[in-house]
């Protein structure tokens, strides 16, 4: 009996039925027990009835008892059974699906219809967290769509504005208003980022910003549709080959554009700089310049997302994420 199969109506019904039927046949075998006991008082349906659910419930108040060898033998076999309904077919198939259903009814599917000229970003990861950072404090409205429900709840304790939902289905683009988004930032695997585009394209024509993992796959994910395709990695590569060569590289013209106006950049912190000894908390870099810290060479060791309680030390290098008028006041800062 795949009682797991059936949707959840129909595992309560079939539930109801089983301990039910369950319940009058071992009502019947109890009274004709309590008459072969000499216990007339209690051979009546409702008497049966109250015995048998508290004996398979294990409640067992004690104010009835059946005393002979098969009446002893009977108990057993009621309580047994009452635990394996209860345990065996109750929760698994019953409680534990109605929970999951609940919490799942629980997550956002659908956007705000109000949403609109807002970016739709497919696809949550460190790099994300940080393009949201940038997002928030430009105040650009934006909407996360993932396949994953503890990413969503993850999201949602953060107060990210996220659906859950299938990245590739076209509905789950309706769902995103994507009638009315200004472009979609698409950062799953190289595999499924082919097929999203290609969804998004054969719905709306706008413009898609693909995060590629292999730059090799860029011109097959141009020719799905996508209308520029970014490799982190090549742009982290790009600056550890620049440290290679030139272990400070602090002048705006080394700065490398990853979205429009938004500019990737390495600062030095110089011996004797003011910052040495503060935390990148309280040095406040974010809040007066308007940049956000994306990373830290500490030496011959690159830290992404780095911890705000960090404390600043000669030679470091900061790998800032901002335009190049924030670029600049963080230049004159530090």
């Amino acid at each position: 009996m795949k009682i797991s199969k059936l949707n959840p109506s129909h595992s309560i019904a079939l539930y109801a039925i089983i301990a039910a039927l369950l319940i009058l046949v071992y009502s019947i075998i109890f009274v004709f027990i309590a008459r072969l006991e000499n216990q007339p008082e209690n051979a009546d349906i409702l008497t049966s009835i109250y015995w048998v659910v508290t004996t398979m419930t294990t409640v067992g108040y004690g104010d009835i008892v059946l005393t002979s060898n098969l009446g002893r033998g009977f108990s057993i076999f009621v309580q047994i059974s009452g635990l394996t309904i209860l345990f065996g077919m109750l929760f698994p198939f019953i409680i534990v699906p109605w929970l999951e259903n609940t919490i799942k009814v629980s997550i956002p599917k659908k956007a705000d219809s109000s949403l609109d000229n807002h970016i739709i970003i497919c696809g949550y990861n460190n790099l994300v967290e940080t393009l949201i950072e940038e997002f928030e404090r430009h105040d650009y409205p934006y909407i996360i769509i993932d396949d994953d429900e503890n990413v969503i709840r993850g999201l949602l304790e953060k107060n990210v504005p996220c659906i859950y939902g299938d990245i590739a289905a076209e509905g789950t683009f309706i769902n995103a208003n994507i009638n009315s988004a200004n472009f979609v930032i698409v950062n799953k695997s190289d595999e499924l980022n082919a097929n999203i585009i290609l969804s998004i394209r054969g719905y709306k024509d706008l413009n898609i910003i693909c995060l590629v993992e292999n730059i090799s796959n860029a011109k097959y994910l141009r020719y799905a549709g996508a209308t520029r395709v970014l490799s982190p990695k090549s742009i982290l590569g790009h600056f550890i080959g620049n440290k290679a060569v030139d272990p400070f590289v602090g002048t705006l013209s080394e700065a490398t554009e990853i979205f429009d106006r938004i500019k990737i950049l390495e600062f030095p912190v110089y011996p004797r700089s003011f910052l040495i000894g503060t935390s990148l908390k309280s040095s406040r870099i974010s809040e007066r310049t308007g940049v956000n810290v994306v990373g830290i060479w500490k030496g011959g060791d690159f830290i992404l997302n780095p911890d705000p309680d960090d404390t600043i030390q000669e030679n470091w290098v900061l790998l800032v994420v901002g335009t190049v008028e924030q670029l600049t006041k963080l230049k004159q800062f530090i």
